[in-house]
């Protein structure tokens, strides 16, 4: 079973930039979402890769600012958000999921479709 790793969160004054990483323990998953949850709310999806073609998926609420990617071994899934605002502070997880390409393009960001989570890094933008 896929262990998850986050890092890289922070605090961040509003219009700065920040790096988060998922370290995987082996590449065993066929895809990785990134996810946040602000206090009071539910956990959302934020952006999506399928590892095997490297397709992307994005909220529609951080398109243009957050981009992911992966490394050349698969092991590392990286989520590069600039322009930040204050909503995007939450608890920012990495999961890993196993679904097909054509069920993930459609359910990216259902919780459901993911089987291993890590536990959080901490995003905090200030206004």
């Amino acid at each position: 079973q896929v262990q998850l790793v986050e890092s890289g969160g922070g605090s961040v004054q509003a219009g700065g930039s920040l790096r988060l990483s998922c370290a995987a323990s082996e590449y065993s998953y066929m895809y990785i979402g990134w996810f946040r949850q602000a206090p009071g709310k539910e956990r959302e999806g934020v952006a999506g890769i399928y590892s095997g073609g490297g397709a992307t998926r994005y909220a529609d609420s951080v398109k243009g600012r957050f981009t992911i990617s992966q490394d050349d071994a698969k092991t590392t899934v990286s989520l590069e958000m600039n322009s930040l605002i204050a909503e995007d502070t939450a608890m920012y997880y990495c999961a890993a999921g196993l679904a097909s390409g054509d069920r993930w393009a459609n359910r990216w960001a259902n919780r459901d479709e993911y089987d291993n989570w890590g536990q959080g890094t901490q995003v905090t933008v200030s206004s």
